[in-house]
């Protein structure tokens, strides 16, 4: 497995059988592996995780298909707007916390998000697993409401609750410093509740350093956690 951090919380994971492109809206792309099929995955609306420019990549060059968080809506409206072809809805699948589709080369389970959306667990050929958690955090913020924050918490343990003993081989979870140490919460989570092999962290806005605070403070994660350092940045599995 091949996998290029593109930014933020933009990911390529490459494979023998397919490529997995999630969230991509910021960061260069790099070639594709020509005759690959390749898997278009936007968790949500949010700028910083979907731009409609990832529909041009249905291009007839190579089998393409988008599963999309349910927020993201094919109306009229947004076919206009976005320039989509004839063809290129027919390619788009919708998912929302729950739900399950059977893909040629891959099958997409879809948990709700704590924000918009969904999170993306992707089963490839020979039982690789690979997850996205998309928004799907333990947010927690100084200066919120009490009941606000005690519900975030409580949401995010029930609706990742689905990985709970599972293994995943690669799982890219946010680990974001705007929370201070809050940030620490969700991604532990993760962690002590499904048997995950390799963490890359996302949505950490530029602040790499954030993975040393957090290795520091759980020793433990160490030989999980894999720093992501800069954009463009390629890792081999």
């Amino acid at each position: 497995m091949r996998v290029t951090f593109l930014d933020h919380s933009g990911f390529l994971v490459e494979t023998d059988s397919a490529a997995l492109l999630f969230d991509w809206w910021k960061g260069e792309l790099p070639a594709l592996a020509p005759g690959v099929p390749l898997y278009v995955f936007a968790s949500h609306r949010h700028e910083d995780h979907f731009k409609p420019e990832i529909f041009a990549l249905d291009g007839g060059s190579r089998d393409v298909e988008f599963i999309l968080g349910h927020d993201i809506r094919l109306s009229p409206r947004n076919r206009e707007r976005w320039n989509l072809s004839a063809k290129t809805p027919e390619a788009c699948h919708s998912l929302r916390g729950g739900g399950t589709l059977e893909l040629p080369r891959v099958r997409v389970e879809a948990l709700p998000s704590t924000d918009e959306g969904a999170a993306f667990l992707a089963t490839l050929p020979g039982g690789t697993t690979v997850f996205h958690a998309g928004d799907l955090n333990w947010w927690h913020w100084e200066g919120e409401d009490k009941a606000w924050n005690h519900n975030m918490a409580a949401n995010f343990k029930k609706y990742a609750e689905p990985l709970r003993g599972r293994t995943i081989d690669l799982a890219m979870l946010p680990l974001d410093p705007r929370l201070g140490e809050a940030g620490f919460w969700g991604p532990k989570y993760f962690l002590e509740l499904a048997d995950i092999k390799k963490f890359l962290p996302m949505h950490q806005w530029g602040d790499f350093g954030f993975t040393g605070r957090f290795l520091e403070k759980y020793p433990e994660f160490a030989g999980r956690t894999v720093p992501v350092e800069r954009t463009g940045q390629v890792f081999s599995f």
